[in-house]
């Protein structure tokens, strides 16, 4: 399992450090960030956190998913690769 946590339906307010906080009570916390819509700077909604171990990701799933954090129910859950576009024949 990886130990990249994807993080949904944060509220609008939070910021990075308030994502490392929430998380490094489950462990050790590499990195906390919310993804900011690069035109107006503004929180998108979700963020990814990268935790120090597999078992600290379990843990952290197991206690914040669905958790309520200002007012919003959070979505924590292993964050998948995207594939890369397919490249067209020319």
């Amino acid at each position: 399992m990886p130990t990249k946590l994807y993080v949904g339906n944060i509220p609008w307010s939070q910021t990075d450090g308030d994502l490392e906080l929430l998380f490094e009570e489950h462990g050790t916390v590499v990195s906390a960030e919310v993804v900011l819509d690069r035109n107006t700077g503004r929180s998108r909604g979700f963020g990814f956190v990268v935790m120090g171990s597999e078992e600290e990701c379990l843990r952290a799933i197991q206690a914040l998913d669905q958790e309520e954090i200002g007012g919003r129910a959070i979505v924590v859950a292993s964050a998948h690769r995207q594939k890369a576009p397919a490249q067209a024949a020319s």
